[in-house]
């Protein structure tokens, strides 16, 4: 099993930025992508960003030039660096961990853009 602990969401207002954080603990040889979902009031979760173990990325086309994924060397953290944030960026964010056998999931961490 993989354990996954997120941090750092909060209130940021349109334009400003925050960083999210995301340590994996337990099988973490079983990892082989770490990424980051949303989900909004009254919308299906969605794909923000995700990294390989090799390092190739995927972003949601709305996060695009804005958002930023990284992983630490040993892989088991993952960030999403949020920059030029917008109201409709506001949702709860789940930390992904896509393993050999099921995916595992963060408690999620809420990200409020408001004025």
């Amino acid at each position: 099993q993989v354990q996954l602990v997120e941090s750092g969401g909060g209130l940021v207002q349109p334009g400003g930025s925050l960083r999210l954080s995301c340590a994996a603990s337990g099988s973490i040889f079983s990892i082989r992508a770490m990424g980051w979902y949303r989900q909004a009031p009254g919308k299906e979760r969605e794909l923000v960003a995700i990294m390989t173990n090799g390092g190739a990325t995927n972003y949601a086309d709305s996060v695009k030039g804005r958002f930023t994924i990284s992983r630490t060397n040993g892989k088991n953290t993952v960030y999403l660096e949020m920059n030029s944030l917008k109201v409709e960026d506001t949702a709860v964010y789940y930390c992904n961990a896509r393993c050999v056998g099921p995916d595992y999931w963060g408690q999620g961490t809420q990200v409020t853009v408001s004025s």
